[in-house]
Formats: C-alpha cells, sequence, structure tokens
C-alpha cells in the first residue's frame, strides 16, 4: 500500500467560479470529511494527487497549514469526462488502527483448462475491512486448471492476516463460460447437412 503526503491549502471560497480558479492553478478542489468532525474544504495539488490516485486505495497524509497532518482515503473522485483530468475530490478521514470499508483489485493468475474457455470477473475488485495503515494493493486467484462451469466464491480467496470479507462467503468473483464460437460453428454444420 502506497503512503504519500500531500501539502494541502484550507479553501474559503465556494461554487463554479472558485473551483476554476483553484484548477487554474494546477490545483484541485476537494473535500475531506469523517469521525464527525465538520467538513474541510481543500485546494489539492494537482499533479502529486493524479499520481497518487494511479493506486487504488492510497493513504494520503495531508500537511495542512496551521492544523496537525491528518491521514485520509480517497473516497470519491470527479474526473472530466473528455480530457480525463480531475475536477473534484472527497477524501474520507481515516486514524491509524481504524477498520475502514473498501474495495481491492482481484487479480486472477494461471491458465485455463484447454477448450478456449472465457474467464468472466463478475466482481472485479472485492469488498473487504482492513486497517486504514494496511490495505492491500490486490489480492491474487489461481484459476490454473480450472474448466467451463467452474467458479471462484468469495471464501476461495486468499486473504491477508487482518482483512476480512464485506460480501456473503459464496457470492461468485469469478467464473469460467465456455467458449460460444467453437457451438455456434457446430450448429451451423448441423444445419447444412440437413
Amino acid at each position: 500500500m502506497a503512503d504519500v503526503t500531500l501539502t494541502a491549502e484550507p479553501r474559503t471560497e465556494f461554487g463554479k467560479g472558485a473551483a476554476r480558479r483553484i484548477r487554474r492553478e494546477s490545483k484541485v478542489p476537494g473535500v475531506l470529511y469523517g469521525h464527525g468532525t465538520d467538513p474541510l474544504h481543500l485546494a489539492l495539488p494537482g499533479h502529486e494527487l493524479l499520481l497518487a490516485l494511479r493506486t487504488s486505495n492510497v493513504l494520503i497524509e495531508l500537511d495542512i497549514a496551521g492544523r496537525p497532518n491528518q491521514l485520509a482515503i480517497p473516497k470519491s473522485v470527479q474526473r472530466d469526462p473528455i480530457k480525463g483530468y480531475l475536477e473534484h475530490v472527497d477524501l474520507l478521514l481515516v486514524k491509524r488502527g481504524e477498520q475502514v470499508q473498501v474495495e481491492i483489485p482481484v487479480v486472477a493468475e494461471g491458465e485455463l483448462a484447454p477448450g478456449g474457455n472465457l474467464l468472466e470477473y463478475v466482481l472485479s475488485a472485492l469488498p473487504v475491512a482492513a486497517e486504514a495503515t494496511a490495505i492491500p494493493d490486490q489480492v491474487t486467484v489461481s484459476v490454473a486448471g480450472l474448466a467451463a462451469g467452474a467458479a471462484v466464491v468469495a471464501k476461495d480467496i486468499p486473504l491477508p492476516e487482518g482483512v476480512t470479507l464485506s460480501v456473503e462467503d459464496d457470492t461468485v468473483v469469478l467464473q469460467v463460460l465456455a467458449a460460444q464460437a467453437e457451438e455456434a460453428a457446430e450448429g451451423e454444420d448441423e444445419g447444412a447437412e440437413a
């Protein structure tokens, strides 16, 4: 898990005009909330924040002028739909040792059984509860030798110590689908013989 320190500035102006001014200065407007505190509106450095958000569930230490450093994780990120730049970010205040609900990416490894079958991600990210300072980057699942019709359920995924599932144990995460192209070709051959 990545741990990044960003220098943030409190902001007192709100609305579209103020947000546009902040973005022109290569900064991103954001809000820090949680633990029953009043929301704190911030201006964050755009490039550094963009780099930090490349890692899912990054732990961000905020250095805010006149305040003690705060730990936060990204809760919601808004991007421009065309250009992709950051428009706004919501950060959730966390404390060391605190359990947080996050989704961690699922990565499959290994070769499926022969036959041209397809692997379908029913859940591309697994909902879990983990300590805020020890969120895993991803979970890895072996699909080696799985045949059509096989499935991997949440309880079958090995989780690091201190991480627990936030979904039912029998929730399907991955499943192997039979190859469709071969079945369609066989059906066409039978029609040609008639």
